[in-house]
């Protein structure tokens, strides 16, 4: 059989004609049909799962593009800044060791007394009474509490408020309490006053006394 007899034959093939009970005697152009139907098919589903996965590869690759685009653009900014956080905590370490370095250690607190007693008097008050209560103990510091009891004129009193309020040292005043005990002009003032001890420090200079004890040992 020629190659146009037989491609003729399968041209003028009816699917019709088409009985899968028979496939054993179909005639040759109905056989080619079908293998050739088969192999298209089997084709197409290759096809199909070849660009499926294709697609999905592709959108994982684009998931993984965004995510390190963000990533990177994360990282710059952090570098960008990067000198800008480092100086902000500069002057943040700064303005912390200032004020620490107005906190008085447990061995200043007798000082910090004469600097009050020395406002008092300067002020021209009589100081009653001037001494330290119970201390406070948190977690990073200690609160030392002075009880202070002056008498002397209005303006004098408030000259000691401010007088107080301008030492070196932190301190803080609560609980005022003025009132005149006679009919004269003096007023009597009671204050409490508080001053802090940073516990981190006080651990450290006691950690180096040790070590001075032991090496003279």
């Amino acid at each position: 059989m020629s190659f146009e007899t037989t491609w003729q034959q399968i041209k003028d093939f009816d699917l019709s004609d088409i009985d899968f009970n028979r496939a054993g005697v179909w005639p040759l152009p109905g056989k080619v049909f079908v293998c050739l139907l088969i192999l298209f098919c089997i084709l197409l589903g290759a096809y199909y799962v070849w660009v499926m996965g294709l697609k999905e590869e592709l959108l994982s690759v684009e998931s993984k593009e965004i995510s390190l685009k963000k990533t990177f653009e994360e990282k710059s900014y952090e570098a960008a800044n990067l000198d800008a956080y480092k100086l902000q905590m500069e002057e943040m370490r700064a303005t912390f060791d200032k004020l620490l370095s107005r906190l008085p250690q447990k061995t200043e607190i007798a000082g910090l007394l004469e600097d009050i007693g020395a406002k008092g008097r300067e002020s021209g008050l009589v100081i009653n009474n001037l001494g330290i209560q119970s201390e406070v103990v948190s977690d990073y510091y200690i609160e030392v509490p002075i009880g202070i009891e002056v008498k002397g004129g209005y303006h004098d009193l408030g000259g000691f408020v401010s007088g107080v309020a301008s030492l070196p040292r932190i301190v803080t005043l609560h609980d005022f309490s003025i009132n005149r005990p006679n009919k004269g002009l003096s007023l009597q003032m009671n204050i409490l006053a508080k001053t802090y001890r940073y516990k981190a420090i006080e651990s450290a200079s006691q950690n180096v006394k040790k070590g001075k004890g032991r090496t003279r040992k």
